[in-house]
C-alpha cells in the first residue's frame, strides 16, 4: 500500500502503526474540540483547585505516558506559577511515602492510553491511601478501561477522555501520547494556547508527505546506523526521551536510542558515539535556551561523520545549517515560530515516531508488533501489586 511514509506492502505488519501517525493531526483538531466543549465541567472542577496557593499537581503514567508529564511540567509549572512534579506511576507505586511524602492538597493527573496497566489504578488508591486530600484529573483513551470506569463518578475524580481513535491498537503509543499531552495542556494551560491544536496540525502534516519523508528520515537512516542520539532541553528532553523509546520498541531493541538534555550529554552519555552513530538534536523556541542546543550540535558535526547530525527546528535560519553537502540535517517544524517548546514537541515527536517506524521496516520486523514472542507486551503484563502497611 502506498502511505504518506513510502511504499509498505499489506502484509509487512505496520498497518496500524502507520495510520495512527498519520492521523494525528485530524485526532488533534478533535482534541481541541473535546476540551472546548468540556471547558464549563473542567473549570468546575479545576478552578477552585488552580486557586489554592498550597495546590501540588503531579504529573503520572508509565513509559510513553510518564514522558507526557516530563514534556509538560517545565510549561505547566511556569502557567500555573506552582509546584508540579512529573512522577512516574513506575516510581510511585513503588515507593509512595517517598514521591507523595508532603501531606497537602495534590491534583494527580493520570495519562493513560489504556487505563488498564496495573500502576494506573494502584497509583490513584495509593495516593488516596497516602494523602489527606487528593483530587484525581484522568486523562485517557479508553472508556472503558480500568482507570476510566473507576473514576467516572468519584466526586473528587474528572475523567477526560480521548478521542476513540487515540486509543492505538499498534504496539507503541503515538497519536495516544500525543493527544493526551495536548489536553493537558489546552485544559491546564489556560487561554495562552488557544489556536495551537491548528498550527500542530498543519506543521505535522507538512511532515507527513512522502517526499519531505524521504529527503529527511531516509535520508539519516540509509546509512544503517547502530545507535541513535535524541537531544533536548526544557519540555524537549522529555521529547527526546520518548523518541528513544520509541525507536527502541519498534525495533525490538535492535537499534540503540539515547535521550538526555543538551547540555546533560558530554557528563558520560557522550560515551555513545562512535562513527556507526546519528543525532537528532531537537532546537528550543526560546532564544536563550537554544543557545545550549546550537552548541551541542555544532560540537556533534565536529564528532560524527557529514550527515549524521540533524536539527528539529521551528526556525527557518536552520534551513541551511550543519554539515557540509546533505541537504537534510535541518529538519522544519514550517509555521511553529514562536511556540512554547510544550507545544513544538506534539509535532517534533512525528519525526522520531517516522524514524522508529522506517528503522524496524529496514530491519524486516513488523511495527504493530516487533515482539512477537511476547516478551514485552502492549499492556505491560507480570506486574504483582503489594500492599502499602498503613
Amino acid at each position: 500500500m502506498t502511505t504518506p511514509f513510502g511504499t509498505q506492502s499489506s502484509d509487512d505488519g505496520a498497518a496500524h502503526t502507520v495510520r495512527e501517525i498519520a492521523q494525528q493531526p485530524t485526532l488533534w483538531r478533535e482534541v481541541d474540540k473535546i476540551v472546548a466543549g468540556s471547558r464549563d465541567s473542567l473549570d468546575a472542577f479545576l478552578r477552585p483547585l488552580l486557586s489554592r496557593g498550597d495546590l501540588r499537581v503531579v504529573l503520572t503514567g508509565a513509559g510513553t505516558s510518564a514522558f507526557a508529564g516530563q514534556v509538560l511540567q517545565p510549561a505547566l509549572a511556569r502557567r500555573l506559577e506552582r509546584r508540579v512534579d512529573a512522577v512516574p506511576t513506575t516510581d510511585l507505586v513503588a515507593d509512595p511515602r517517598g514521591y507523595l511524602a508532603e501531606d497537602v492538597p495534590t491534583l494527580l493527573v493520570s495519562f493513560a492510553r489504556s487505563g488498564d496497566s496495573p500502576e494506573s489504578v494502584a497509583a490513584t488508591l495509593l495516593a488516596d491511601q497516602v494523602l489527606s486530600e487528593v483530587h484525581h484529573l484522568v486523562i485517557t483513551c479508553n472508556e472503558q478501561g480500568r482507570l476510566a470506569r473507576e473514576h467516572a463518578e468519584l466526586p473528587k475524580s474528572h475523567v477526560l477522555l480521548m478521542p476513540p481513535g487515540s486509543n492505538d491498537r499498534g504496539f507503541a503509543m503515538t497519536s495516544s501520547f500525543t493527544c493526551m499531552t495536548l489536553a493537558a495542556l489546552l485544559a491546564l494551560g489556560g487561554s495562552a494556547y488557544d489556536g495551537v491544536a491548528e498550527r500542530l496540525a498543519r506543521a505535522a502534516e507538512s511532515i507527513t508527505e512522502s517526499g519531505a519523508v524521504d529527503r529527511t528520515v531516509g535520508t539519516l537512516l540509509k546509512s544503517a546506523p547502530e545507535r541513535i542520539v535524541f537531544l533536548g532541553s526544557g519540555p524537549l528532553k522529555g521529547l527526546a526521551e520518548e523518541s528513544a523509546l520509541k525507536v527502541l520498541e519498534l525495533t525490538g531493541g535492535t537499534l540503540m536510542a539515547v535521550a538526555e538534555s543538551s547540555l546533560g550529554f558530554r557528563h558520560g552519555p557522550k560515551a555513545v558515539l562512535n562513527d556507526r552513530t546519528v543525532a537528532v538534536v531537537y532546537m528550543s523556541n526560546d532564544p536563550y535556551t537554544r543557545k545550549y542546543d546550537q552548541d551541542i550540535y555544532a560540537e556533534l558535526c565536529g564528532n560524527l561523520p557529514a550527515g549524521s547530525v540533524v536539527t528539529v527546528s521551528a526556525d527557518s535560519a536552520d534551513s541551511g545549517a550543519g554539515a557540509e553537502g546533505t541537504g537534510a540535517d535541518a529538519w522544519p517544524l514550517p509555521g511553529l515560530d514562536g511556540v512554547d517548546d510544550v507545544a513544538l514537541a506534539l509535532s517534533a515527536v512525528v519525526y522520531a515516531q517516522l524514524v522508529a517506524l522506517r528503522a524496524s521496516l529496514a530491519r524486516g520486523l513488523r511495527p504493530d508488533n516487533p515482539f512477537p514472542s511476547g516478551e514485552i507486551n502492549r499492556v505491560v503484563q507480570g506486574v504483582t501489586l503489594h500492599s502499602l502497611p498503613h
